[in-house]
C-alpha cells in the first residue's frame, strides 16, 4: 500500500504536481468521505457531487 492521500485533485488541476497519482472515481469520493481534503482550486467535492 502506499502513503495516504493529502489532497483531492481533479484531473485537469492547474496545482498538480510530480507526486501526484491517479485514484478511481469511488476511491476519491472515499478519500473526500474520510476526511481527506478537497484541492481548492480544482474542486474535485463540487465535480464528483459529494460536498460537505
Amino acid at each position: 500500500m502506499g502513503r495516504l492521500p493529502v489532497r483531492v485533485r481533479a484531473g485537469e488541476c492547474w496545482d498538480a504536481r510530480k507526486r501526484c497519482a491517479p485514484m478511481s472515481r469511488a476511491e476519491a469520493c472515499r478519500a473526500l468521505a474520510e476526511g481527506v481534503p478537497s484541492c481548492p482550486h480544482g474542486r474535485p467535492d463540487a465535480a464528483l457531487g459529494v460536498l460537505a
